[in-house]
């Protein structure tokens, strides 16, 4: 019998039998067992026990009965869920919180559901995110600072242990599709190369799909450290125009509707996390015209304020007896001190950051209408949190042209900025940001910017949800004191699920957060908040509220200043009092009227510290950029390749910053000549690179952009070369940084290079770069990703044409001699161990912070102070009031 035949024979069986199984009940649940069968499981143990066969085995299978195991879902009516975070913008930025910049897609989440006037983040990027995706403090979850400033210790090391599942794992194995677009900030900086691992990236943290970029921040318009899943992409190549905030949104929205037509009935978990609007400020150029043609900033920042708080005022964001925090006149000019130049240069640079504002509210808008038209709105839990901290005001006084700049503490003035760089600001060739006056408005009615946490214009995000089938009161407000950790415990309500017991075996440590799902009730808009008690720490600046007070220390280094401060012991910075139920912008300051309630919230915040792994508390920034992390480059000095590699990100690329080095490498010419990347790091924004060009070698320092130092040879002939670039550093290296002194870095020396032995070519350098490349860019052999370090010499990727036999690095950092040693600590016991006695006494009378020289001053300079290190760990353990073995411990691990 044939195959047609016996088709035949069952097409026929089937349609002489069909009216039977017509006339039967369909059952409306798939019995356990059949392919279609669904389980919800209890949720405590993840991944859940393998499910024991129910069907029946004998030896011949016409006999036995089969029996699948069932397909996990959500508890029924379990929402999909968009999370939405921006970054770097305060609770003045947008339209729905009185600011004048449109948010029209924030704006229809908040009118569909419910605006969020006291819901905090930690004031920086990688800590609100960490807290965001696990429901526990930044420090619980090793995020103590940005993974970039990462230490050896247990709040700070940038690892989120395997105690803490993320919301995507907990999702995802009750049955969820879970993806993340945007922004990572959450893996190792020593964890992002193609050698991983990747448990810590989205993909190995509960995240099926990951469309974004690794790090802090990228350019937007040619995307370096852009991954999908965990392979480095460059969509951008060879489309001009391309911007990855569109990209982004589009990958979402083709996203939603493939799951939706392959699985409708499953619920999504989407965390979408532009890079907008942290510098750099990348808009397209239609939006740029729309918002300036606005002019919404023409009378300035002072004036901007007053507009802004009009505005919360009428839409009811802020209490009508809310007073407007005043302007910091002795550490920012007011408008109407500001001349011509500068007034046009910074409206040009708030431009370009509103009108990426609006452009990214646009994108977002686009996601939430691709759920809305596949009809699955009514049922989605949308969170959109405006900002993950206040808004930067890390661009300086002046702004800067390339953020990268800024970290190295270069920056151009108001005059060289207009000339060079006002028509470009926001194209591809700025990596720009704005200026301090306009954070500090966009944070109204508060005081402070991002980095801050003692002060609500750091931590106080505005935030609104919508959740169609479940929130009733349209457009209602709430006022409950919440945090970021409280949103993975929103969600798991939402869903029904609960907080697993056990994840991979590992017992899972408590959520620290509350659900905020109370506050969806009409009938509880005014209950009393839930979250009665939270600490906040950055850089040794800190504060704690404990239900409606909160205790406050002063700002003594402002967030534009990253070295050169003069700062006393953490444990001894002055303190601030508010009563939060009647004073809702920390205006006045009643510490010296409640001393005894100050007490009582100080005492409350070290036990708080000590609890979350806060401690040891350290108040240096620029200097944790440089110090020893575990990579894949840590303790070596020599490297050596020997063919093609792209993409290595620089947490794991040998750092050849402060240090002699030499590279040599062995090449082929063919006949006709050869071009092409050799090795390179970093890019447009500050890098090196050597290469070929037009059969030359040559080898370029980009210093972030305002000046480029080259070394070119002679053509070379076709055959073997081995071609070589020399360089002595006449510096101390980065050790001078541990007795407080920065002499050591940045420093100057001599190049050399050299074709086949001989020098060809010798140039000096006044200065290097000190602290950090390009962060978005990557360790590049034999091609160049990501944007060129001399955009005159070649466009990426700019293959190498010839052969690569092999090239070595190594690397000679400088060490310190006995003399070199006592030379730095009398230095350091000269200058005394914090601020002199009148800056002590003005910072504890409330006087503006004592820095060290201009604030626009290189930080190449030796600061003038330094913190006694241990004599400042003994004084945090005695605040913390410990036995002395266990006081003995703390100092001992401290000074570690």
């Amino acid at each position: 019998m044939n195959f047609r035949v016996i088709a035949s024979i069952l097409f026929l069986t089937s349609a002489l039998s069909a009216p039977a199984f017509a006339q039967q009940a369909q059952p409306t649940t798939p019995p356990p067992g059949s392919p279609a069968a669904t389980i919800t499981i209890p949720g405590d143990q993840l991944p859940p026990p393998p499910q024991k066969f129910g069907g029946k085995i004998e030896r011949d299978a016409t006999k036995s009965t089969p029996f699948w195991p069932a397909r996990v879902v959500p508890p029924k009516g379990a929402p999909n869920v968009l999370l939405i975070i921006t970054d770097d913008s305060g609770y003045g930025v947008p339209s729905t919180f009185g600011g004048v910049i449109p948010t029209p897609a924030l704006d229809r989440i908040a009118k569909d559901g419910l605006r969020y006037t006291n819901f905090h983040s930690t004031a920086l990027c990688s800590p609100t995110r960490a807290a965001l995706i696990t429901g526990r403090n930044h420090h619980s979850a090793g995020y103590g600072v940005v993974a970039e400033q990462a230490t050896g210790y247990p709040g700070y090391d940038s690892v989120i242990t395997k105690d803490k599942a993320t919301i995507g794992r907990i999702l995802k194995e009750n049955g969820y599709h879970t993806a993340w677009f945007g922004k990572n900030h959450n893996t190792p900086e020593y964890q992002a190369s193609q050698a991983g691992p990747f448990d810590q990236w989205p993909t190995g943290m509960g995240f099926e799909y990951f469309y974004g970029f690794m790090g802090g921040d990228t350019n937007q318009w040619e995307p370096g450290n852009l991954v999908r899943n965990t392979t480095p992409i460059y969509p951008y190549v060879g489309k001009p125009g391309w911007n990855l905030m569109t990209a982004m949104a589009d990958e979402a929205i083709d996203y939603v509707n493939r799951i939706n037509a392959l699985s409708p009935d499953q619920p999504f978990l989407i965390k979408f996390a532009p890079g907008a609007t942290h510098a750099p400020h990348h808009p397209t150029k239609e939006w740029v015209q729309k918002i300036s043609e606005m002019k919404l900033f023409d009378a300035g920042w002072n004036k901007l304020r007053e507009t802004i708080f009009a505005n919360q005022k009428k839409l009811g964001v802020i209490p009508q007896d809310a007073k407007l925090t005043p302007w910091p006149k002795d550490l920012i000019k007011e408008w109407d001190q500001l001349n011509a130049d500068e007034r046009k240069l910074f409206i040009r640079q708030v431009e370009i950051f509103a009108a990426y504002v609006a452009y990214a509210d646009n994108e977002i808008g686009r996601v939430i209408q691709a759920i809305d038209d596949l009809g699955k709105l009514d049922n989605t839990l949308i969170i959109y949190i405006n900002g993950d901290n206040g808004t930067s005001a890390e661009g300086q006084p002046n702004g800067t042209p390339n953020e990268v700049a800024m970290f190295n503490g270069a920056n151009p003035g108001v005059e060289e900025q207009l000339k060079y760089f006002y028509d470009a600001w926001g194209t591809d060739r700025t990596y720009n940001h704005m200026s301090i006056g306009w954070a500090w408005a966009f944070d109204t009615p508060f005081s402070w910017t991002k980095q801050i946490v003692s002060h609500f214009g750091g931590t106080r995000q505005g935030m609104a949800i919508s959740w169609p089938k479940v929130i009733t009161d349209k457009g209602g407000i709430r006022s409950q004191f919440h945090h970021v950790i409280d949103v993975v415990p929103t969600i798991l309500e939402a869903a029904h699920i609960k907080q697993p017991d056990i994840v991979d075996g590992i017992k899972q440590s408590p959520i620290e957060g509350v659900s905020m799902m109370y506050t969806f009730d009409k009938a509880n808009a005014n209950a009393p908040s839930t979250h009665k008690t939270q600490y906040f720490e950055m850089f040794a600046d800190r504060a704690i509220y404990d239900d409606g007070w909160i205790a406050s220390t002063k700002v003594l280094r402002p967030p534009w200043v990253t070295a050169g401060i003069k700062l006393p012991d953490p444990a001894e910075y002055p303190w601030e009092l508010y009563d939060l139920k009647n004073d809702w912008t920390q205006y006045e300051d009643i510490a010296a009227k409640n001393p005894a309630k100050l007490k009582e919230m100080q005492d409350l915040f070290w036990k708080e510290a000590q609890k979350y792994q806060v401690l040891p508390l350290d108040s240096s920034v620029a200097g944790r950029l440089v110090i020893p992390r575990p990579s894949l480059s840590a303790g070596r000095t020599s490297f050596t390749w020997t063919r093609p590699l792209t993409g290595t990100p620089n947490g794991d690329a040998p750092s050849i910053l402060n240090a002699s080095y030499n590279f040599k490498i062995d090449v082929e010419i063919p006949p006709g000549g050869a071009e092409g990347m050799l090795i390179t790091q970093g890019g447009r924004f500050g890098g090196y690179g050597f290469y070929i060009l037009k059969n030359k070698p040559v080898f370029t320092w980009n210093l972030v952009d305002l000046k480029r130092v080259r070394w070119e040879g002679p053509e070379l002939t076709p055959g073997k070369h081995v071609i070589e670039f020399d360089f002595k550093y006449d510096g101390l290296g980065a050790a001078t940084m541990a007795f407080g002194d920065y002499s050591g870095i940045g420093r100057g020396g001599t190049g050399v290079l050299k074709v086949d032995g001989n020098a060809v070519a010798t140039e000096t350098m006044e200065h290097t770069l000190p602290f950090i490349l390009q962060w978005d860019e990557a360790l590049d052999i034999g091609a160049d990703t990501g944007t060129p370090v001399d955009d005159n010499d070649y466009s990426t990727p700019f293959t190498f044409t010839g052969t690569l036999n092999k090239i070595s690095l190594n690397i000679d950092r400088p060490k310190l001699s006995p003399e070199d040693i006592k030379r730095l600590e009398a230095a350091a016991r000269a200058a005394g161990d914090g601020p002199s006695a009148d800056a002590g006494k003005a910072a504890a009378e409330g006087a503006a912070p004592q820095v060290s020289g201009d604030i626009g001053l290189s930080v190449l300079q030796k600061v003038e102070l330094r913190l006694d290190k241990r004599e400042g760990c003994r004084k945090q353990a005695d605040a913390l009031g410990v036995g002395m073995i266990e006081r003995i411990q703390f100092v001992r691990n401290c000074m570690k």
